[in-house]
């Protein structure tokens, strides 16, 4: 009779200990830098929540004259040219600044400077007791921050993020006056219908799902509506760019025009043939990006 009295406790502590170890990422390192693909860069170490550091990489816009390729270093701890746009990049789940590279080197061809970082938890960036979707919003802002205090950066800020950090992405556009647009690159519509998948693995009944739902609300310090990109997106009201895999297996494509739905003005690009991991997809579509950066300029 104690067992059986025993088991809910124990069969809830230990699912409660399996959710933070879930929002605990695998971490992958970087092997590779912006320079391997023909881009001169500074590292820099950014200041977030709790004094954590965040790994980042600045790659300025393409400098011609040879004269200045001499004093990169100088230019930028000093100066970034405000006429050009700076693409604030951030990975996915489990992801690094090493693979957003094939994406910066896009924005680096159009003449943008571009902002790389690893989020809390990931890549060569700090640890903390978990990692979610309102904490890499916050390591987004901490970068945005870094580039209008410590750059003296004037000029117009573009968020850009992939999976969990294109949701950060849109919510961390609603939370800041100064975002000039935002690319989001397979954004799923709501962390809810994320975690009832998540949960679906493990058959639990209703009632233990909407309990464990609760919980996950209560550690992230947000309900799930919150910041949702479904919701989050309506709030917008500069450019905003969605592009998502019609093979995506991670996160339904339905779920790109659940977003798009909710702003009718944000543009929508379906990549037939792409899934999740769709970074390297982007190049044969540089055009449609080209045209989506001049409407920001002319702004």
């Amino acid at each position: 009779m104690l067992y059986i009295i025993l088991i809910p406790p124990v069969v809830i502590a230990l699912m409660i200990l399996m959710l933070h170890i879930s929002f605990i990422p695998p971490r992958m390192q970087e092997h590779k830098n912006p320079l391997n693909r023909g881009m001169n860069y500074q590292q820099l170490s950014i200041s977030t929540q709790k004094n954590k550091q965040l790994f980042a990489w600045l790659i300025p816009a393409q400098i011609t004259a040879q004269s200045q390729m001499q004093a990169l270093t100088e230019r930028f701890s000093h100066h970034l040219e405000h006429s050009t746009p700076l693409v604030i990049m951030v990975h996915g789940w489990g992801s690094n600044a090493e693979l957003m590279l094939p994406v910066a080197e896009l924005f680096y061809q159009v003449d943008c400077h571009v902002i790389l970082f690893d989020a809390r938890c990931h890549g060569n960036s700090d640890n903390d007791s978990y990692a979610a979707l309102p904490r890499f919003a916050e390591d987004i802002q901490a970068v945005a921050d870094f580039a209008r205090n410590k750059l003296a950066y004037k000029g117009k800020i573009i968020l850009l993020g992939h999976s969990v950090g294109a949701g950060a992405a849109l919510y961390a556009a609603t939370l800041r006056s100064d975002i000039a647009a935002v690319i989001s690159l397979a954004a799923f519509a709501n962390p809810e219908q994320v975690m009832r998948r998540y949960f679906k693995k493990y058959h639990l009944p209703d009632l233990m799902t909407n309990f464990f739902l609760a919980y996950v609300q209560w550690l992230i310090g947000h309900k799930f509506n919150e910041i949702a990109p479904e919701n989050t997106i309506k709030k917008i009201t500069v450019p905003v760019l969605l592009v998502h895999g019609k093979d995506d297996r991670t996160i339904p494509v339905t779920d790109a025009y659940r977003i798009h739905n909710n702003n009718p003005q944000s543009q929508l690009l379906i990549i037939e043939g792409a899934g999740h991991k769709l970074i390297n997809r982007l190049k044969s579509h540089g055009s449609l990006l080209t045209e989506f950066l001049k409407a920001v300029r002319v702004e």
